[in-house]
């Protein structure tokens, strides 16, 4: 499939001008095949209408046998036309007799000549059967190529033979050698340009797309192909490629933005299958997640009519028992391919060694247009870093990149904690960093050492962190991240679960497929809510609960960053469930000790005070979330006073925030406060 028309993709400045060549001469040819058209309808005005016939027109001569044309000098751009629609010698020429109306002003008085009307001054099919060679009938027929690919229009369809011939102008601007994507289809399509390279693996993927679309004699679903996996881009860039050396341009279109109605989808349709060949290009159809039942049937149809190179890009797979053509599936880059990714992107950036690049590619599972927008924008910031190092200007782009998608999953907390902030017993602490042990050197131990083919599964850090509300388990998890250069997700699982079967896993799988990309930190918090003990399964919303548990623990198991789940309520977890988990850490209430500590550590120490007393607000028995609260509140109180912070304040503050749990201040808790 192809026209071969030059002007359809930029080029060097040698080959716009050798179309630049082309198109003068093709525009040449089209003059003088439109005055050898016109000459026949001189011909038939001399025979027909003697009276009438152009004063200087040809002498007329009948026609002794058959001719296959009007002239032997056709333009390029008409016999692309007549090849790839079927256009018969007797179509050819109403197509030339159309453009003749828009090209010569004398066309109208030859036709109303010709037809013995001077009123209808226009080409018709009636004066198209009677003035050019080779006649037939079918050629008016709307499935014939002239109306089924609207290369002609009619003025006024109930008046099939004398109504006005219009040439499309999309067809008009082809054969005068200006091709451009169909005004009626701006908005709806996009043009997708190819990337400079692929990794090896979209490569191949690439190559079996092409291979798709040029089919072979027992295939049924020629020049059809669904492409599932990765990202919408990166199917994007393998379909470009794909179209690129198959000598194709490649437009994009959202299965959502299909007309539903049947008549504007099949509209549309050949609207766009006559593109596809005036250009020529293939179309990406992209069907997205979100689709409803109507739009996937429309989304069908649209793809089941296509006769021209089409590639349905899609996350998964569509169900469904129409064919789509082969299905080719965005690989999986491997860690040598990732690092040529990386080292392309980052090629000529100083100070990033190969043991730096290797870092990003062990954190990092980005696909390569996100590594390549990284390495763009460190090598733009930069010379603006004022002595910032490369290496983490480029772990902080991967971090950005690695952000997208995830924002709408969870709520991102930039970590600024540090392990000085945590007031927990060493035995949590030690447990704490050896699970940040874990997560950092998990490359050198499962592929340098060799425990990942010995072991396969159960890879992924998982931790449980037990407690009660307020005692610093996000804190806790806001350290590890700070301490791994990782952001924090927290992901409300109240928000995830849902009511409807199958869609709970589906939420969760968009939260660790968007994770995966930077292997951010994960906290599904209150955990309890999906992780209780299980009871007897009585229906089958009880066996889809436990699958559902089963599958977040499976996804956590091979998640490559660190998952973490927090409850309130350890002893209400299954025990089989706490078996699959790596890490559990217990945050106690703090002591009196504890306490004190954490009010010495809430305090700036220039905040203008007088008289606190850290170990008398020590015996207010609330956790470390509220110690923050009461602190926070009783300053605002003393800056709305003018005041420097004094216990009355603190006093007053711990008033609201035990009514806040609806407890009482007891006489213990503030003896010898004012």
């Amino acid at each position: 499939m192809g026209t071969g028309t030059r002007a359809s993709h930029p080029g060097t400045e040698a080959d716009n001008a050798e179309a630049d060549n082309a198109a003068t001469a093709d525009g040449r040819a089209l003059s003088e095949a439109v005055r050898s058209v016109l000459a026949h309808i001189d011909a038939h005005a001399r025979r027909a209408h003697p009276e009438n016939a152009p004063p200087h027109s040809p002498a007329p001569t009948r026609p002794t046998g058959p001719t296959r044309s009007t002239g032997s000098a056709h333009p390029a751009t008409l016999e692309a036309l007549a090849s790839c629609f079927g256009l018969s010698a007797f179509e050819r020429d109403i197509v030339l007799l159309a453009a003749a109306a828009e090209l010569d002003p004398t066309t109208g008085a030859r036709c109303g000549a010709a037809s013995g009307d001077p009123e209808r001054a226009y080409p018709t099919f009636s004066l198209a059967l009677a003035a050019l060679p080779e006649p037939h009938w079918s050629a008016l027929t709307p499935v014939a190529p002239l109306r089924r690919w609207r290369l002609i229009e009619l003025a006024d369809e109930t008046r099939l033979t004398v109504s006005r011939l219009r040439l499309d102008e999309r067809v008009l601007h082809f054969l005068a050698g200006s091709p451009y994507l169909d005004a009626r289809l701006h908005g709806l399509l996009r043009r997708t340009t190819a990337p400079d390279a692929l990794p090896a693996s979209y490569d191949l993927a690439a190559d079996r797309v092409a291979a798709g679309w040029a089919g072979d004699a027992g295939q049924r679903a020629p020049l059809r192909v669904e492409l599932v996996g990765g990202d919408q881009r990166s199917r994007a860039d393998i379909a470009a490629v794909a179209a690129r050396r198959s000598g194709l341009g490649l437009y994009t279109l959202t299965a959502a933005d299909l007309p539903t109605a049947p008549e504007e989808r099949d509209r549309l349709a050949r609207l766009w299958q006559r593109e596809a060949v005036l250009l020529p290009a293939a179309l990406l159809v992209e069907t997205g997640d979100g689709l409803d039942r109507e739009q996937a049937g429309t989304a069908d149809a649209f793809i089941e009519s296509a006769a021209v190179p089409l590639c349905v890009s899609s996350t998964d797979p569509r169900p469904g028992e129409r064919q789509r053509g082969e299905r080719v599936t965005v690989p999986t880059l491997d860690s040598e391919e990732q690092l040529g990714v990386w080292t392309a992107a980052f090629d000529g950036v100083p100070d990033i060694s190969e043991d730096d690049l290797r870092g990003l590619v062990e954190q990092f599972s980005l696909p390569p247009h996100l590594i390549r927008a990284a390495g763009a924008g460190v090598v733009r910031d930069l010379p603006h870093a004022n002595g910032t190092d490369a290496t983490v200007l480029a772990w902080q782009a991967g971090l950005e990149e690695a952000r997208m998608g995830m924002d709408e999953l969870g709520r991102r907390i930039e970590p600024q904690a540090s392990w000085g902030d945590l007031v927990l017993a060493e035995r949590q602490l030690k447990i704490l960093r050896e699970t940040v042990a874990h997560v950092r050197q998990r490359a050198t131990v499962y592929q340098e050492w060799g425990f990942a083919s010995t072991l396969r599964r159960g890879l992924g850090v998982t931790a449980l962190f037990a407690g009660g509300s307020g005692t610093g388990k996000t804190l806790a998890a806001e350290v590890m991240a700070k301490e791994l250069g990782l952001d924090l997700f927290i992901i409300d699982l109240s928000q995830v679960v849902s009511k409807y079967i199958g869609e709970t896993e589906k939420n969760l799988r968009k939260v660790f497929d968007a994770a995966e990309r930077g292997g951010a930190l994960l906290l599904f918090d209150e955990a309890d809510a999906l992780f209780g003990k299980r009871s007897e399964v009585k229906d089958s919303h009880d066996r889809y609960a436990n699958l559902e548990v089963s599958y977040l623990l499976m996804r956590m198991e091979a998640y490559r960053g660190l998952a973490i789940l927090t409850t309130n309520m350890k002893q209400a977890l299954d025990t089989a469930f706490m078996r699959r988990i790596r890490f559990v850490v217990d945050f106690p209430f703090p002591g009196e000790a504890e306490r004190a500590e954490i009010w010495r550590r809430v305090l700036p120490a220039r905040a203008p005070m007088k008289g606190i007393d850290p170990e008398r607000l020590a015996r207010l028995t609330v956790a470390g979330g509220s110690i923050r609260n009461i602190a926070l509140s009783g300053a605002f109180l003393a800056a709305e006073e003018g005041d420097r912070l004094r216990m009355r304040h603190m006093l007053e503050a711990a008033r609201t925030e035990y009514l806040k749990l609806e407890r009482s201040l007891t006489p213990s808790e503030v003896q010898g406060w004012i």
